[in-house]
């Protein structure tokens, strides 16, 4: 059993002596009620907890906290307190007055400032104890900071940034270590390391509730959770911080409902083995990405229902063979890609919405290996899901990618590609809607292809086309080219029991090997396939074709009519 802190305090210090029975059985009975009346009025006392007032009654804070016992309250007075505190265990830190806005914060926050004196003592500007809370201060000027250095970097993007873990060691604004403990409403600002620093030790629980504060021009994270801490992180505001606004390594927060902006790395930085829950975060304006994912296959957080937006770079990024769960977010406006994958990651990215972006939607890179599932992409700059230089491989089930300036789908060199069930539009412009280029695979299965442009797949590479619907939105009979299906040179083409209306040609193909069965043709121009000079002998055989023109034809190969035996062709 713990005991309240007062009541140990009054125990160890009283002399109470407690007769045996069998020797005053009378005194025995009086102490005992004597005993059982202090220890009622001790624990009414924590219950309730005392005032202690600075500077009324102490003249600094640490003198007011030495006094007190778990269970007090110090309720500090407007002004400027040049000191370094260290909380008690239950001792409630407050600052006078009521919950009036500010121009950042809470009013008394802004008023009653705990100043460090900005050079390199190794203390926090405030160390929490167990079930203690600080409630409502400025924490400023612990280590320090550099004006000089975070615009240089802020300038360059975190770009020449040496890499150092969040969890490297450093002194806090605000210090949380092993402890439970409560830091609310708090503005923490110019400290030279993170605002406020979490940090998990064996064996303890590490799990304070940090909400509503606003941590800026910290030369760390506004907010850095370490080393297996699990903290609830809510309703704060951190922005301009010399890393993330709030950062993780190898930890495992809630983090929930925060608003982080103009950081010099990503808004929520996610490494090192962290698998936090980060949700309903606005992320925006940060000069890499709105949450930022890295290091390791072990680094797997569920990052969803986030507005991330406007960022310098991605909205969310993922990175360095992280494998993160990227669900119902909203990525729009931001430079590069909404969601945006490299360099061995390994995302599973459902149901978010990426639009007007200035490249991709959801962009690929590097060896990643993707599973994009259920998402809306619509309105960017570029393609809706690019698969970039440095090849990999990726499941594509189920998504919307509508409008998009270029192409929906723009497969580059060394990826091998699913595409199941997904409606691939365009209205209008010329750009394929499609495009696998040389050196990639890509399988297409039940999609649904739709818009005009010179091709709904324009391929260089490889692909096996299964049962989807090709719908042209403009037939163009004569001009560029208007192709369902445009095979180029060297390419690898089996196309297999499709649905294609509305384009000028089903199949183009010059110089490739194609296989063609069992596919229906519909509202074409002259010819449904187009084979010229094939590379291998094609394979064109049970389609179905139906035109209203006598003058049309099934195939074409090097411009002869193929034998119409090949295929079914129905006139009306």
């Amino acid at each position: 059993m713990i005991l309240p802190a007062c009541y140990v305090r009054y125990t160890f210090d009283s002399a109470v002596a407690i007769e045996s029975p069998a020797d005053n059985p009378m005194h025995a009975f009086t102490d005992i009620r004597f005993f059982l009346a202090v220890t009622l009025l001790l624990s009414w006392r924590c219950a309730s907890g005392a005032e202690l007032h600075v500077p009324a009654q102490h003249e600094t804070i640490q003198e007011a906290i030495d006094a007190a016992v778990g269970g007090d309250i110090v309720l500090v007075a407007p002004g400027v307190y040049m000191e370094r505190l260290v909380l008690k265990a239950g001792v409630t830190l407050r600052s006078v007055g009521g919950n009036e806005k500010g121009a950042l914060g809470l009013k008394r926050a802004e008023a009653t400032v705990i100043d460090g004196g900005g050079d390199m003592k190794p203390r926090a500007g405030v160390e929490m104890a167990e079930a203690a809370t600080l409630d409502g201060f400025t924490v400023r000027n612990v280590g320090v900071y550099r004006d000089d250095e975070w615009q240089k970097h802020f300038d360059t993007q975190g770009e020449q940034q040496a890499y150092e873990h969040i969890g490297a060691p450093g002194v806090a604004g605000i210090s949380v270590t092993g402890v439970i403990c409560t830091i609310r409403d708090n503005i923490v600002h110019h400290v030279g390391y993170s605002g406020i620093g979490i940090l998990g030790v064996p064996g303890k629980k590490t799990e304070p509730l940090v909400e509503n504060n606003v941590c800026y021009r910290n030369m760390g994270g506004g907010i850095g959770s370490m080393r297996g801490s699990k903290a609830t992180i809510r309703g704060n505001i951190c922005f301009e911080n010399f890393y993330a606004g709030i950062g993780h390594d190898s930890a495992s927060p809630l983090v929930i409902n925060n608003v982080c902006y103009g950081n010099v790395r990503a808004g929520i930085g996610i490494s090192e083995g962290s698998s936090p829950e980060v949700r309903g975060n606005k992320c925006y304006r940060n000069r890499r990405a709105g949450i930022g994912v890295r290091t390791g296959g072990n680094t797997m957080p569920l990052v969803v229902d986030n507005d991330c937006f406007e960022n310098a770079m991605t909205g969310i990024g993922v990175r360095e063979e992280a494998t993160p769960t990227i669900r119902g977010n909203r990525c729009y406006r931001n430079k590069l890609a909404g969601i945006g994958s490299r360099t061995g990651a390994a995302p599973t990215i459902l149901e978010n919405e990426c639009y007007e972006n200035g490249q991709a939607g959801i962009g690929q890179m590097g060896g990643t290996r993707t599973v994009l599932i259920g998402n809306y992409v619509h309105h960017n700059k570029a393609s809706g899901i690019g698969f970039d230089d440095g090849g990999g491989t990726s499941r594509v089930e189920k998504n919307r990618v509508i409008d998009n300036a270029k192409v929906a789908v723009g497969i580059n060199p060394g990826w091998t590609v699913e595409l199941i069930s997904n409606e691939l539009s365009r209205k209008g412009d010329l750009p394929p809607i499609v495009m696998v280029s040389t050196g990639a695979q890509a399988t297409l299965k039940e999609n649904v292809i739709r818009g005009g442009g010179v091709a709904g797949i324009r391929v260089a590479g490889t692909i096996i086309a299964d049962d989807n619907e090709f719908d042209g939105s403009s037939l163009r009979k004569v001009g560029p080219p208007n192709f369902a299906i445009w095979a180029l040179p060297g390419s690898r083409v089996t196309v297999t029991g499709n649905k294609f209306s509305g384009w000028r040609h089903a199949l183009q193909s010059s110089e490739g090997h194609v296989t063609v069965t069992g596919n229906t043709v519909s509202n074409f121009h002259r010819a449904a396939f187009v084979i010229q000079k094939p590379a291998s002998p094609p394979k064109i055989t049970g389609n179905k074709v139906v035109t209203t023109d006598k003058s049309d034809t099934s195939s074409l190969i090097d411009g002869v009519p193929a034998a119409l035996s090949w295929d079914v062709q129905e006139r009306r």
